[in-house]
């Protein structure tokens, strides 16, 4: 904050809606034909997915979006759901609250792992991977799992600007396959670092990742990081916009995993992946981005969003890194 009291943030704009149509059209139409990857299939519900869907969306902070491929079929959120209940929890508690809890440095390790528990004496690293996910899901407030998933489903709600459902098919298919998560949870429980039953806490969590969303639900929701809080598609405020800095600087360290480092290395946007083939990117003061494409790289990334993002992210000068000369210095 300045002298005068004015708040200096450090954004731009997108470039005139034409031009961010036609390289959205553009990104659709290059990685269209890529057909490398492999559809995940340790949750039996995904298996079934079509490798050749593909959908994009950008929503920009003045609501204005552009939706191309099947950017409106509807898949579970997964991981990228991690994102937005921490930014519920630090709504209400508070940013430092939160990070003294769950932590928000890189794990280095797989999302699933073990072994970055036991090397941190049960201290989660990020709330990213599903050991801080867990954690940060158990912090939700209320009294009892019900009043819990309320908070929950309602907050995503009004991140997407309309009420999410959960798809019960793959809820009842990642239900009967995640004793990892269980077992996760109740190592946690042993350590003191979950802070709710731990039972609970993976139904609860288990639950929100099998809320469907579309390419163009997470786009408004990753615009609504990009615009301090607000859903620039319904001008409701979701979250405070220090929230906001926080899960962003949450997602550049930890949101693509292992290849978070990578990621921002090549495409210079705090990002989310998720397992059925999802990826949001925020462009601060600018608008988010979703690409949907199920078949994913070794690292658990959707193949063709990645593609696309890394090229959106040049063609719309969206590096949050990039920077040019002084116009007095030639």
């Amino acid at each position: 904050m300045s002298a005068t009291g004015e708040v200096i943030v450090s954004t731009g704009e997108l470039p005139d809606r034409d031009r961010v149509r036609g390289f959205v059209d553009d990104a659709h139409a290059r990685f269209a034909g890529v057909d490398d990857g492999f559809v995940a299939d340790y949750i039996p519900a995904l298996a079934a997915a079509d490798r050749h869907l593909f959908g994009l969306s950008m929503v920009a902070a003045d609501g204005v979006s552009h939706d191309v491929g099947d950017a409106h079929h509807p898949f579970s959120i997964q991981s990228i759901s991690k994102a937005f209940v921490y930014a519920l929890v630090c709504q209400e508690l508070g940013h430092e609250a939160v990070l003294d809890r769950i932590g928000v440095d890189g794990t280095g390790l797989p999302f699933d792992s073990v072994m970055a528990l036991e090397l941190n004496a049960g201290a989660t690293m990020n709330p990213m991977v599903n050991a801080g996910a867990l954690a940060t899901t158990s912090l939700l407030p209320g009294a009892t799992s019900v009043d819990k998933w309320e908070v929950l489903v309602s907050g995503l709600s009004a991140f997407a600007g309309r009420r999410l459902v959960v798809d019960e098919e793959v809820y009842a298919s990642e239900a009967a396959t995640n004793q990892r998560n269980q077992a996760i949870a109740r190592l946690l429980q042993s350590y003191g670092t979950i802070y709710a039953d731990p039972t609970e806490t993976t139904d609860i969590y288990t639950r929100q990742c099998s809320l469907l969303v579309t390419a163009h639900d997470l786009a408004v929701m990753a615009a609504t990081l990009a615009d301090g809080g607000v859903n620039p598609v319904t001008r409701e405020r979701v979250v405070d916009a220090a929230v906001c800095r926080a899960v962003l600087a949450a997602l550049a360290t930890s949101g693509l995993y292992e290849q978070s480092g990578r990621w921002l290395a090549t495409i210079g946007l705090p990002g989310k992946s998720g397992v059925s083939g999802g990826i949001i990117t925020v462009a601060p003061g600018k608008g988010g981005l979703a690409t949907f494409s199920p078949p994913l790289d070794a690292a658990g990334n959707s193949v063709r969003g990645r593609l696309a993002t890394r090229y959106l992210s040049q063609a719309l000068g969206l590096n949050i890194f990039a920077s040019a000369p002084h116009p007095d210095h030639g």
